[in-house]
């Protein structure tokens, strides 16, 4: 990911809203706890390609999806310059507007799921 997508520091869990004391925790936005039920997150994966698995786990570690309303999300583009709405069934990214799953709806389905 990009170095601007990961700039802006979180005071607070995007999950549980609990303060994040560590600097780990502050650059990705989730505790150690919140990120540990993300990436057990029992998800089905079987309509996704291996690098689009890894680049929607990138996107969390990186805290370049964030929480907007109840399961829309905001999600930063792979070379930091776009962001888009995403949601499991939806993504206003090039791929998602042609009816293509990509990685934003599978990270926005991780983070639902955690």
């Amino acid at each position: 990911m990009n170095a601007a997508a990961t700039t802006h520091q979180h005071t607070n869990c995007l999950r549980c809203g609990r303060t994040l004391r560590s600097a780990k925790s502050q650059a990705t936005g989730y505790g150690p706890t919140c990120a540990r039920h993300i990436r057990r997150a029992a998800v089905d994966l079987t309509d996704y390609k291996a690098h689009q698995i890894t680049s929607a786990r990138e996107l969390i570690e990186d805290g370049a999806i964030i929480p907007l309303r109840s399961v829309i999300f905001i999600a930063v583009s792979t070379d930091g310059t776009e962001t888009y709405l995403s949601a499991p069934t939806g993504c206003n990214c090039p791929a998602g507007l042609k009816g293509t799953r990509c990685y934003h709806q599978l990270a926005a389905r991780l983070l639902l799921a955690a």
